[in-house]
């Protein structure tokens, strides 16, 4: 796999502790501007840039300029995907919990 392609991986790109970060605080507003995102960080404007190209090329935020200003906002529809993969596994663990609970009552 290409590393551009891994960028675009939405598990990749949810991997980073600073998009999971960035991906609470546009879920929690409508829109934010990219100084008011970087005001969340111990780091520069142009890190916090990197990691929201990142979010936005796995389809995860969509940005619009207003004036000089760049807005950034959730595009959630992608993190379906890993729902998707969260509840088989959710499904698998809660049947071996049933089976255990029942060999244990068994006893």
């Amino acid at each position: 796999m290409s590393e551009k392609n891994q960028e675009r991986d939405v598990y990749a790109a949810i991997a980073d502790p600073t998009r999971r970060k960035l991906l609470g605080l546009l879920a929690e507003a409508e829109e934010l501007p990219l100084h008011e995102l970087t005001a969340q960080f111990q780091m520069g404007r142009t890190a916090v840039s990197k990691h929201l190209a990142i979010l936005k090329e796995a389809g995860l935020v969509a940005d619009r300029k207003v004036g000089r200003e760049t807005r950034y906002r959730l595009n959630a529809a992608p993190l379906q995907e890993i729902k998707d993969w969260v509840s088989f596994y959710e499904k698998f663990w809660n049947e071996r919990v049933f089976i255990l609970k029942n060999l244990i009552e068994e006893e």
